[in-house]
């Protein structure tokens, strides 16, 4: 599937660095966006993501809420009703 690029900043960044690493912009594009997406992975922790996502909804997170629930709770949850 083509990749139609109209931005001219993103069309000379892209052939910049396909020059610099001696590639194709085909090549150029698929390696930039890998390491972008493996950044964008590793930026943060699941623990981090979920601290991150409690404080922008202003959920806390008290020593109750820590406790792990029961597993009747869970088993009730999948009962066939």
């Amino acid at each position: 599937m083509p990749i139609n690029v109209n931005n001219p900043e993103a069309d000379a960044l892209t052939r910049k660095f396909a020059q610099m690493a001696g590639l194709s912009i085909t090549e150029a594009i698929v390696i930039a966006m890998k390491e972008a997406i493996e950044r964008r992975r590793n930026s943060e922790t699941a623990l981090q993501t979920a601290a991150r996502l409690r404080e922008k909804h202003g959920v806390a997170l008290t020593e109750e809420a820590r406790k792990p629930l029961d597993g009747q709770i869970f088993d009730e949850m999948w009962e066939d009703r």
